[in-house]
């Protein structure tokens, strides 16, 4: 029985081994033609990269070309799209997690936003166009873009919410209860600041995702070509993505090199808004073990 306990161990860490060894050639490969596509965006785009391109609007010339108009529209797109998916995801998750009762219904609610979490872009862009764009006739503007986004985001935004929530202990609660509070007052001021490091890393991720997404902004009419900036929820748009996508489709190598340039600036911005989630869940993590300690 030994020497077969023995031998199953020995099998068992062989396949240890070559797991580890599997996975470790499988993230070289990744990293690797990850630094050579991002060493070969960095030499063909860098050059662009100037203050003229980053305050000039689009233009059919590439040497006068700029991505100031898909600047303010990503901006626009992102504040608005903040602006109706956060104060909604936040309260369903609130609601489910801290009020609703565990009945059928109710699992059933949550079942089907984890299913929207990883429904494709695209049929969000066909509910855009349908609902926003035709049945509430808000046109090819970027309140109809916005909403899509927010529906895009809403479902992602919810179940972050709803994970940090349920991560907090219920002796939080329970203390809050003990000494008077209503139900609100123990949300309030005991389970959301314990929350908070995570809802907030969630909310940040999911509009790091609405801000890379193109197929659906192309349903509901973002423009591949704007030589204004965007002033009203209700005017015309593009966004980086969507330039991006146009200056690639066009023959001109020249495009193609200011396309490189406005990917680096989206990928800067990626990064920013992640490397503020972490700095916004290191920031809460060390404020709260300050308070408890």
């Amino acid at each position: 029985m030994k020497t077969f306990d023995a031998a199953r161990s020995r099998r068992y860490q062989i396949y240890g081994l070559i797991f580890q060894f599997t996975c470790f050639v499988a993230n070289t490969v990744a990293l690797f033609f990850l630094g050579y596509l991002l060493l070969d965006l960095l030499i063909s785009g860098v050059s662009g990269l100037s203050l003229d391109f980053l305050t000039s609007p689009a233009n059919p010339r590439p040497k006068d070309a700029g991505i100031s108009s898909a600047i303010v529209g990503t901006l626009w797109l992102m504040g608005l799209t903040a602006l109706f998916a956060i104060p909604m995801g936040l309260g369903a998750a609130i609601y489910l997690e801290e009020y609703a009762r565990n009945t059928r219904f109710v699992r059933f609610i949550k079942l089907n936003i984890q299913n929207l979490a990883g429904v494709p872009s695209i049929i969000y862009g066909i509910l855009g166009v349908t609902l926003f764009v035709n049945a509430m006739n808000l046109g090819q503007s970027l309140l109809a873009g916005s909403l899509t986004m927010a529906l895009l985001v809403l479902p992602v935004i919810t179940i972050a919410a709803q994970e940090a929530l349920r991560a907090v202990p219920d002796s939080f609660r329970l203390a809050g209860y003990g000494i008077g509070m209503t139900r609100w007052q123990v949300v309030r001021y005991q389970v959301l600041p314990v929350a908070s490091p995570g809802i907030l890393t969630g909310i940040i991720l999911a509009l790091s995702r609405a801000i890379g997404e193109s197929a659906p902004l192309l349903l509901v009419g973002a423009a591949g070509f704007i030589a204004y900036l965007p002033i009203s929820p209700m005017d015309g748009y593009t966004v980086l993505p969507i330039q991006i996508y146009n200056w690639t489709a066009r023959p001109q190598e020249e495009f193609h090199a200011i396309a490189g340039s406005a990917i680096i600036v989206l990928l800067v911005v990626l990064l920013m808004m992640n490397a503020a989630a972490i700095y916004l869940r290191l920031y809460f993590r060390k404020k709260l073990s300050y308070l408890h300690s």
